[in-house]
Formats: C-alpha cells, structure tokens, sequence
C-alpha cells in the first residue's frame, strides 16, 4: 500500500481540514495534506486502508486507486490551487505546467481528462475561475480590478465580458444582486 494517497473531492481548505480530522482520529500519522492527496507517514494496513476509505466516503471522498483517476484528480488540484492560491501558473500556460508535472505530453493529458470529466481542461479551468470570481464577489473580498489581475486576466474590461458571457450577468449586476448561485467545485 502506499503513502501517497490521491482523494477525490478534496477541493478546498476545509475539505483539507477535514482529510487532517480524519486521519487524526483512525490514528493515522501523516506528512502532509493537500488539495486532491495525502502524504501518509507509512503505509496502511488493508484493514486501516477499508477504515480510512469507509470514513471517507460518509463525507463524499474517495480514494483513487485507479492510474487514470489519479491523474485526472492530480490535474484539477493543480488547477484549483493556481485559482484558489495563484502563483503556481501565473503567466505561464497550463499545458506547460501540466508537462512539467506529469510524465506525459499535453495531447494524452487532455484527451485523459476531456474523456474521463465530459469537459476540456481549459473549460474546467474557466469554470473553476468563474466559481472563484462568484465567491470574491459576494464577498466584497476584493474589486473587479483586483479580481481580474489575480485571475490572470488582462484587464477588467476582458474579465467582465468573460464573466457576462459565462453568467449572462456584469460582475456589478452579479455583485448587486446577492444571487450566491456559486457550484460546489466538487460538482465542477
């Protein structure tokens, strides 16, 4: 069994927290928690693993056990840790950053996740951008144009026709409305 586990729908601090609660009550010692994985201290026993994997599943995570699963979980933490904490991407293009990750050319990546999630890579990367730039809104956490420099856009007036195009609303008239439509990123 290995240390290095890959979850499915760990996609924010506080799924992360709740990876740490769990692994803190079965006893289990671990290195490090992230978006999408688990770095375990020493490898579970088959019982600790069903345990760890049946606690898991009462809060809608799963561990991925598949090749193919973990590189498509792998590929959308990569993605909301740039959104949700930028500086990992930044300028550079995510097929880039993904061949840097991953053994693999960007074509085999793609076709893996647009086959397995039913979306391309950069349309989750827009939707999850869009989800973020709800919450920022809602939460006057910070301006437009400080929101469409921290996504990476190159200007307000770019970040606002792509908001309208994708939400048939202005970041003001989404802002001014309270509408709170956010998806849940593990629905993404």
């Amino acid at each position: 069994m290995k240390t290095n586990l890959q979850i499915k729908n760990v996609v924010c601090q506080r799924c992360v927290m709740s990876v740490k609660e769990i692994l803190g009550r079965l006893d289990i010692p671990f290195k490090k928690v992230s978006l999408g994985e688990a770095v375990l201290n020493k490898p579970l026993k088959e019982s600790e693993f069903q345990k760890l994997q049946e606690e898991f599943r009462k809060v809608g995570f799963t561990i991925l056990e598949n090749k193919e699963e973990k590189i498509v979980n792998k590929i959308k933490s990569v993605i909301l840790k740039e959104v949700y904490e930028g500086g990992l991407v930044s300028h550079k293009r995510m097929s880039g950053v993904l061949t840097t990750i991953f053994p693999h050319d960007y074509s085999y990546l793609s076709g893996l996740f647009s086959t397995r999630e039913k979306i391309s890579i950069r349309d989750y990367q827009k939707k999850v951008k869009i989800e973020r730039a709800k919450e920022l809104l809602e939460y006057n956490e910070m301006n437009i144009n400080q929101i469409s420099a921290n996504m990476g856009y190159q200007g307000a007036s770019y970040f606002c026709t792509f908001f309208k195009k994708e939400t048939g609303l202005t970041p003001l008239q989404y802002q001014k409305k309270h509408l709170k439509k956010r998806t849940g990123l593990s629905k993404l």
